[in-house]
């Protein structure tokens, strides 16, 4: 797939519909490597750490969750360069998985997030089958404690495994595990909370004028406004930077 350099990140230039495809073409090549949902807070992140940068650029895919991601993509001359959410994507997947036999394995949150997750999702796709879940503790796993894990995730033979630790901490595990299980690992963030119930996604129009994230920071001011605020500044000032050195 096509890619726009942003801060040295490459982000891919694509769709829903382009990615679905894409992915169901070249879902056995997938397997043993892993997707980022990249957005602002990624990709200032990866601009100011070489390994976290690394990181992202070794991904089989780094979508355009964030709409600025994608609108400066545009800017850049790449029309077609549309959002491509985590959220969208898991309902996306999950809606077509009965018909193509896809299995989801999550690991990531807590355990009663994935009990709600659960509940949630074998009601409203009745069709998907759910492989396994894994709430990990707040932790680091030991040497051997990860090993159980990698075994238990193949052993239930997985499509999917939607990796919900938070960045940077999902796309490290994920880079870690690379070649370690037959399937293909995807970064979703806060996508575990939004299919559970603990939180709701931003109003369309608030999505479509890329104001998701306040919408997010409203909902919790206190953990989130650096992370928006900081980032999202420091976000325009390198763009800024880079476009005058040009």
């Amino acid at each position: 797939m096509r890619y726009c350099k942003i801060l040295k990140t490459k982000i891919n230039v694509t769709s829903m519909p382009d990615t679905l495809a894409y992915i169901e073409k070249h879902i056995d090549a997938l397997r043993g490597s892993y997707i980022c949902v990249s957005n602002v807070h990624t990709t200032v992140m990866s601009y100011e750490n070489e390994h976290y940068r690394m990181v992202q650029n070794s991904a089989a895919m780094a979508l355009p969750d964030g709409a600025p991601l994608s609108k400066y993509s545009r800017m850049l001359g790449f029309r077609n360069a549309e959002r491509v959410t985590g959220p969208d994507l898991m309902v996306e997947l999950f809606r077509i998985s009965g018909k193509k036999g896809y299995r989801h394995f999550f690991y990531g949150s807590t355990q009663q997030t994935l009990d709600d997750m659960r509940t949630a999702l074998q009601r409203n796709f009745p069709d998907m089958v759910i492989a396994g879940m894994y709430a990990p503790p707040f932790r680091p796993l030991t040497e051997k404690e990860d090993q159980e894990v990698t075994a238990q995730i193949n052993d239930a033979r997985p499509d999917f495994v939607w990796v919900g630790l938070g960045a940077p901490k999902q796309e490290y595990w994920m880079y870690d595990h690379q070649g370690k299980l037959n399937a293909v690992s995807v970064g979703v963030g806060a996508g575990f909370d939004y299919m559970a119930g603990n939180i709701k996604r931003a109003p369309r129009i608030m999505q479509v004028l890329c104001l998701e994230w306040l919408y997010r920071l409203m909902q919790d001011p206190k953990r989130l406004w650096k992370r928006y605020v900081v980032t999202n500044t420091k976000f325009v000032r390198y763009i800024l930077r880079e476009r005058f050195e040009k």
